[in-house]
């Protein structure tokens, strides 16, 4: 069980990110396509899907038939992928591309360390979460504010954040292995958990350091 529900984890969490990725870049191509999700209310209705399918997601998974909660996730990443569409308008390709590879490589060695290590993150993930929710609060504020320093700085710290949350994580996930739940379900809420890392932790590197294509 243990191997069958890390690589089934990793491999839904891989599908969930060519979804978006996918989806995302295939809109940015259409200009019919990004008037009617970014002009008029349509971003709006599509961002409040994307919450309820992964409030849903986050609450129901384990009850949910593993078709459905297939099903469910790959819905939440082709929604995700309609509102990430716009990454692709206003930063370079090749920027995009550079940083989704050292987001990659960050994340692979922050889930290695998650898998291998000894110590318990339990303790750091709680720590983590009262950061984040720290600088979700930031974030707001500085919507009135519009301070570049303070965005700047806030993006650095959920950098950091993300890239300890994956390794808390991924020992999450694996803890799991003999709680003899069902593989199918545990694999999607633990893609699901790592799929928001990786997004989050992209996002946030290239907010910092993204060539803008303008």
């Amino acid at each position: 069980m243990k191997d069958n529900l890390i690589s089934k984890t990793f491999l839904w969490m891989c599908f969930g990110l060519l979804v978006t990725f996918a989806t995302g870049y295939f809109v940015s191509t259409s200009e019919v396509m990004l008037n009617n999700i970014y002009n008029g209310p349509g971003y709006i209705i599509f961002v409040i899907v994307e919450l309820v399918l992964v409030f849903v997601l986050s609450s129901r998974v384990m009850k949910m038939k593993p078709t459905t909660a297939k099903v469910s996730f790959l819905l939440y990443s082709f929604v995700s992928g309609l509102t990430f569409a716009s990454i692709f308008i206003y930063y370079a390709v090749s920027s995009i591309i550079y940083i989704f590879l050292a987001a990659a490589i960050t994340f692979a060695i922050m889930a290695l360390i998650g898998y291998t290590t000894k110590l318990d993150l339990t303790k750091m993930g709680s720590y983590l979460l009262f950061a984040l929710i720290a600088a979700i609060i930031v974030s707001l504020v500085n919507i009135f504010l519009n301070n570049s320093m303070i965005y700047l700085i806030v993006s650095i710290v959920c950098v950091l954040i993300f890239i300890g949350i994956t390794a808390y994580d991924v020992q999450k996930i694996k803890n799991l292995e003999n709680s003899g739940l069902p593989v199918e379900n545990l694999a999607i809420y633990g893609a699901l958990d790592l799929y928001l890392d990786f997004i989050n932790l992209f996002i946030h590197l290239l907010s910092i350091f993204g060539r803008s294509d303008n």
